[in-house]
């Protein structure tokens, strides 16, 4: 993991993006500010308490997952987690705040694990985590109520943004996209 780490390194610990700050060969140190702490599952870590661990993604190496960032929207907790197959089937609980991003066959990051949503529900989502999954990283050896860190796919909080910002924060020469903008454009 730490091997030609750099101070000033983004790692992920549970999806956290963090900046290494100091390290030697088995450890490293990093600041998280209180936002981080509050916002996330790292205020609930206890010495010894198992993380996922993830390096930054190199620009020239090739894109084996979803765009997702380290930066946490939400924490959810695990409802509920059953076997089938060779799968085991993961429903989690997710604020609304977060749900409006998540569509089924969308991308979701659990702790920084970034996976496939199988099926949207009222109060949550589910995904399927595959043998290698399961046994790679710390989410196949949580339970039910388990807090985990959440994060969207970035693409929807932007195509979000372009689609409904209001004319307070509009940025200048945009027009909100709307039915009488569709239909002076033909669209509608």
């Amino acid at each position: 993991m730490l091997q030609d780490t750099k101070t000033g390194d983004s790692i992920a610990v549970d999806g956290v993006c963090l900046t290494v700050k100091d390290f030697d060969r088995n450890h490293f140190v990093a600041d998280v500010m209180p936002e981080t702490v509050n916002r996330t599952t790292l205020q609930r870590l206890q010495p010894g308490t198992q993380v996922n661990l993830e390096r930054a993604l190199s620009w020239h190496d090739r894109l084996g997952g979803h765009l997702v960032q380290g930066h946490v929207d939400a924490v959810g907790s695990i409802m509920r987690k059953e076997r089938l197959d060779i799968a085991v089937i993961f429903s989690i609980k997710a604020p609304d705040s977060l749900l409006k991003y998540v569509v089924p066959k969308g991308s979701v990051a659990i702790d920084g694990i970034s996976l496939t949503v199988a099926e949207l529900m009222p109060q949550g989502f589910t995904v399927s985590l595959i043998p290698h999954t399961l046994q790679s990283t710390v989410l196949g050896f949580k339970e039910p109520g388990a807090a985990v860190n959440l994060e969207s796919d970035i693409i929807g909080r932007y195509v979000e943004r372009l689609l409904f910002a209001t004319s307070g924060d509009k940025l200048k020469g945009t027009e909100s996209l709307n039915i009488d903008f569709l239909s002076r454009n033909g669209f509608y």
